[in-house]
């Protein structure tokens, strides 16, 4: 399962700097993968993207980005959940392909 950020972000960055996916941008900037320029996923609050995101499975034993959120504005994302063998593939993918 990946994890989203809500409407109490106040855009501190904070989450941002924890990410070793490079999942996490701020309101309104394109999301890169493998290169390739996507849409921003928010223009209202800083934003997760689900296909970049492992739970940081791979990295660490939990993400690192809902501790270091000082307004727990970052939450499980009950629409992608994974399994930890699923988060695990996607980590290795990015690898190949570049964050």
């Amino acid at each position: 399962m990946a994890v989203k950020i809500t409407d109490e972000c106040i855009a501190c960055g904070a989450c941002e700097a924890e990410c070793p996916n490079n999942a996490i941008y701020e309101a309104g900037v394109p999301w890169v993968l493998g290169g390739e320029e996507h849409d921003a996923l928010s223009n209202d609050h800083t934003y997760i993207v689900p296909d970049k995101c492992t739970e940081c499975v791979g990295f660490y034993d939990e993400p690192q980005c809902i501790p270091a959120c000082p307004t727990e504005a970052i939450v499980m994302d009950e629409e992608h959940k994974e399994t930890k063998e699923e988060l695990m593939a996607k980590k290795l993918r990015l690898d190949e392909i570049g964050r």
